[in-house]
């Protein structure tokens, strides 16, 4: 489908106020964290130190359930034995050693003190309950010292694993304003579903972390808490809208988090952090709970899923959030990789709207294809779909579509008045100009952008009827076996306000939202730049199982996350 002369005038007149709008971002002073202190000048923040912050939560599920044997005697603990091999070769991990029983509050204490010490730096933690999660973790200590947990590990599962919250769902007695100024006051009176499961299943949280306006942006900063920094660059973005989540997990404050993906939210700060995200397939996790919530069509574009720093958590994590709803995804088959079918795209097609792909990014992308190819004695076949160069219009058209029972999705201008008056976006644009709107450009920049897709409904209609095409003919090429190497993005992780100047980049992730597709997000490593890789692996719906276990595999092979501040 070529492009009109009336799209190519809006993409070029876009770039061009973009580009103006980067020129006087210049000359403006970055905005100040309100509850953290200036970023320091350091480049990146410092290594994790405590062991126990580099134990994925599985391990520190298993590990406080270690019982000291009688008379104080410290033992090789089964762990151990049973990880050994494996915690010798990851360098990042404890080797095996003889260990006594771990404490819950010695964990969540680690983790409080790595979040006082580096969240000043990247703003990733909004609101903490430290108080709150030391009194759980105590009482998680008192269940297993009297003895009350043995055969509870399949009812809780990460009992007395401290975890992570997006801010834009609601965790009783947290703020949930998802970075909206009028909604500065909200406190959370009840937990989302998903949170409550986390709950549920033993994990504690310890706040809630930093989002972008309405979730609808891919750097995480607005007018009530500020900006948050990436930890392997300081001046460097930690993406969106699931920003604070990626932030604090790539920094070793956290071990899992929850977050939220309409556009790729999880995904691309998962990928620009260097850590693990998983969209599962549509409507097998519940996004009750959060605000903004989907309405109209765009209730099967919104995905809730896991965000972590090691494969392995990625589906106990799922199993939780499911819920009841998790047999759908056949997450007890074995997956043999060997028989995996493998695809290849390097880029979408040369789309106007979007930026190149990096050199580094391809070359990332190129190492995963041969270690497959020559590990596993596959064939990787590369493909190119066609309709994927128009990635970005089709996530509009369908995003402002009508659904099947004609309710239209509800407006971002309405959204930001929140339940007031729909904000008029010319009106706040020149009010930002001169310093006084209360809004993010990125988010008046969205709501001109709703107001041009509106202009072209027979364009519009036909771009959906693509997107349903495009999601047929994805489902045919990866069948119940198949799986798709794609790249992230087309940039590592940009300078803090560089997105302005590259506001369809997202396109990448975002595709994938419409076509109601799983995706699981792997990191490859860091660039030339010491910034984050990786990769997006691409399934057909409800094979969930098998993205998870090539991303257990490249973990393996390529070691997974990497702690900032090494270098």
């Amino acid at each position: 489908m070529a492009l009109s002369r009336a799209e190519r005038f809006v993409v070029l007149l876009l770039r061009l106020v973009s580009r103006a709008c980067l020129a006087l971002l210049g000359l403006l002073p970055a905005p100040a964290p309100s509850r953290a202190a200036s970023p320091a000048p350091a480049r990146a923040v410092p290594p994790p130190r405590s062991a126990l912050l580099l134990l994925p939560a599985r391990e520190l599920a298993h590990r406080l359930r270690l019982r000291q044997v009688r008379g104080g005697e410290v033992g090789l603990c089964g762990l151990c034995v049973a990880l050994g091999s494996r915690l010798v070769v990851r360098a990042d991990r404890p080797a095996p050693r003889r260990c006594s029983q771990v404490k819950c509050i010695e964990v969540v204490e680690a983790y409080i003190e790595r979040i006082r010490e580096v969240n000043p730096l990247i703003n990733a933690v909004v609101k903490d309950r430290f108080e709150e999660a030391l009194q759980e973790a105590r009482q998680v200590d008192q269940l297993l010292a009297e003895g009350r947990t043995d055969d509870s590990l399949e009812k809780y599962p990460f009992l007395g694993v401290p975890f992570t919250v997006k801010e834009a769902f609601s965790l009783h007695g947290m703020p949930n304003t998802s970075g909206l100024v009028k909604r500065r006051c909200v406190i959370a009176a009840t937990d989302a579903i998903v949170v409550g499961r986390m709950k549920q299943a033993g994990a504690i949280p310890l706040g809630v972390t930093n989002c972008s306006e309405l979730c609808m942006w891919f750097e995480s900063s607005n007018k009530v808490y500020g900006r948050t920094n990436n930890p392997y660059n300081l001046q460097h973005i930690a993406g969106g809208s699931s920003g604070g989540e990626g932030s604090v997990l790539a920094a070793a404050c956290s071990v899992i988090g929850v977050g939220s993906d309409v556009g790729g939210s999880i995904r691309m700060p998962a990928f620009f952090n260097g850590v693990f995200g998983h969209k599962p397939t549509t409507g097998v996790v519940p996004n009750d709970g959060q605000f903004p919530i989907a309405q109209g069509v765009r209730r099967s574009f919104l995905c809730t899923g896991p965000m972590c720093r090691y494969a392995e958590d990625l589906e106990p994590m799922l199993r939780v959030m499911a819920g009841p709803e998790v047999h759908k995804l056949k997450l007890d088959e074995n997956v043999s990789l060997e028989k995996i079918k493998f695809f290849c795209m390097d880029h979408d097609g040369g789309s106007m709207f979007v930026y190149p792909v990096e050199k580094e990014i391809l070359q990332a992308q190129k190492k995963v294809v041969e270690h497959l190819e020559s590990d596993l004695g596959v064939q990787v076949q590369r493909v190119s779909i066609h309709k994927m160069k128009y990635s970005f219009q089709i996530w509009s058209a369908m995003m402002s579509s009508q659904d099947s029972d004609g309710t239209e999705a509800q407006c971002f201008t309405e959204l930001l008045g929140d339940h007031g008056k729909p904000v008029w976006p010319l009106w706040e644009l020149l009010k930002w100009l001169v310093g006084m709107s209360s809004h993010t450009l990125p988010a008046i920049a969205l709501g001109l952008t709703e107001k041009v897709m509106k202009l072209s409904p027979s364009l519009n209609a036909k771009l959906v009827s693509m997107g349903k095409s495009l999601q047929t003919e994805m489902e045919t090429l990866l069948g119940t076996d198949g799986v798709l190497l794609y790249p992230p993005h087309p940039t590592v992780a940009p300078r803090h306000h560089h997105p302005i100047c590259m506001p369809f980049n997202f396109a990448y992730t975002a595709i994938f939202n419409v076509l109601g597709l799983p995706v699981t997000q792997c990191p490859l490593g860091l660039s030339s730049e010491g910034l984050p890789l990786g990769i997006q692996l691409v399934a057909a719906s409800y094979n969930d199982r098998l993205t998870l276990a090539v991303a257990r595999y490249l973990e393996e092979a390529f070691g997974g996350w990497v702690p900032p501040g090494k270098a």
